[in-house]
C-alpha cells in the first residue's frame, strides 16, 4: 500500500551541524556521521576548535531569560554536566588539538567542513566589545587550526549563536570563505555593509532549533519532529541547524526518527554549499540584531530587503 504522505512535493533542506564543545565533538560527531551515512546524507559541519569554556555560561543564570531556557530544555539532561561545567575551574581543553582525528574524519567522509569558533563562549559574550584586531586574531587562530586539521582552508563559516555584526562580516572577507551562515532569515543574500557589497553571500538558518522550540507553544519531545516537518515547504529556503551536543547525544534517537519520517515525506538533505550552487538570483540585504523568544540575548537577522542582484561570488 502506498504511503499517503509520499505524494508530498520533493523538498530540499540544507542540513547544518554546529559543533560547540569538546563532548559534542568526541561523542556527538561520530554518532551523527554514522547516522548520516546510514541515510546517504552529506551535511555541513561547523567546528569549534579552540578551548571549550562553555561552562562559563552558568553565570548567566542570574538573567531570567537564560534561567528559564535552562529549565525549559532540561539542560542538564540535554547537554550533560560535562558541558555545563566545562572551563569553570580549569582552562577548557583545546578541542582541535585533542580531537583532531574526529574532525579530520568528517572532512574525509565528504561532508562540507566549516569554521564555527575558536572559543565559542568568548565570541558570544565579547563580540560587542571586540575591535577589528581582536576579531581578526580570534578568527585567524581558529581558521589556522582547522586548516591544519583538514588539510585545506575551510570553505565556509558560521558565527556562534548567530551573533554577527557588520564588523564581523568585514573581517571575514580576509578569509577564503565561499559563503557564511551567520544569521536567521528567509533567503540567500549578499550582505551590504556601510553601503558596500560584501563578497561572501549569506545562507541564513530558516528553521528553529530544538532548544528554541521545546517546551514552548505545546511543542514537546513527542511532537517535535512533526512540528519541524510541518515548517518545511518546497517553495522556500529550508535550512536546519542541529547540534552535536543534542541531536548527536541525548536526542540522537529522535533525530534518527526525524530522518526516517522526512525521507518518507520526500524531503532530502543537502549541504549548505549545495543550496548556494542551486541559487539563481541572489538579492542584497543587511543584517540587524533581533530577538528570538526561545533564546537569551540578541541574534543577527536578515533585514528582509528584496533587491535582486546578479551574484558573481564563489560557489563551491
Amino acid at each position: 500500500m502506498t504511503d499517503k504522505v509520499s505524494s508530498r512535493p520533493a523538498t530540499t533542506v540544507g542540513l547544518r551541524v554546529d559543533v560547540d564543545t569538546f563532548r559534542g565533538t568526541r561523542i556527538g560527531v561520530p554518532s551523527l556521521c554514522e547516522t548520516l551515512s546510514d541515510h546517504g546524507i552529506y551535511a555541513t559541519f561547523f567546528f569549534s576548535v579552540g578551548p571549550d569554556n562553555m561552562g562559563r555560561h552558568l553565570w548567566r543564570l542570574i538573567r531570567p531569560g537564560f534561567f528559564l531556557k535552562m529549565l525549559r530544555t532540561r539542560a542538564s539532561h540535554l547537554y550533560g554536566w560535562d558541558i555545563l561545567l566545562k572551563g569553570t575551574v580549569l582552562p577548557g581543553p583545546l578541542i582541535g588539538e585533542r580531537l583532531t582525528p574526529i574532525i579530520r574524519a568528517v572532512a574525509e567522509a565528504g561532508h562540507e567542513t566549516g569554521f564555527h569558533a575558536w572559543d565559542h563562549f568568548e565570541w558570544q559574550n565579547a563580540i560587542d566589545k571586540m575591535r577589528r584586531g581582536d576579531m581578526l586574531e580570534w578568527m585567524t587562530k581558529g581558521v589556522t587550526t582547522l586548516t591544519d586539521i583538514i588539510g585545506q582552508p575551510p570553505s565556509c563559516s558560521a558565527a556562534p549563536g548567530w551573533k554577527c555584526n557588520d564588523l564581523a562580516l568585514s573581517v571575514k572577507q580576509t578569509f577564503p570563505f565561499c559563503y557564511n551562515s551567520d544569521c536567521r532569515g528567509t533567503h540567500i543574500f549578499t550582505p551590504v555593509v556601510n553601503g558596500m557589497v560584501v563578497s561572501q553571500p549569506q545562507i541564513p538558518v530558516t528553521l528553529p532549533t530544538y532548544d528554541e522550540a521545546i517546551g514552548r507553544n505545546g511543542v514537546n519531545a513527542d511532537n517535535f519532529n512533526a512540528f519541524l516537518i510541518s515548517l518545511v515547504a518546497p517553495e522556500k529556503l529550508n535550512v536546519l541547524t542541529i547540534h552535536a551536543e543534542s541531536e548527536g547525544i541525548a536526542c540522537l534517537g529522535m533525530f534518527r526518527d526525524f530522518l526516517k519520517t522526512a525521507t518518507r515525506q520526500n524531503i532530502r538533505f543537502v549541504t549548505l554549499g549545495s543550496l548556494l550552487k542551486q541559487a539563481r538570483n541572489i538579492g542584497r540585504d543587511t543584517i540587524t540584531p533581533g530577538f528570538n523568544h526561545g533564546r537569551d540575548g540578541w541574534m543577527a537577522y536578515q533585514s528582509q530587503g528584496r533587491e535582486i542582484a546578479a551574484h558573481a561570488g564563489c560557489r563551491p
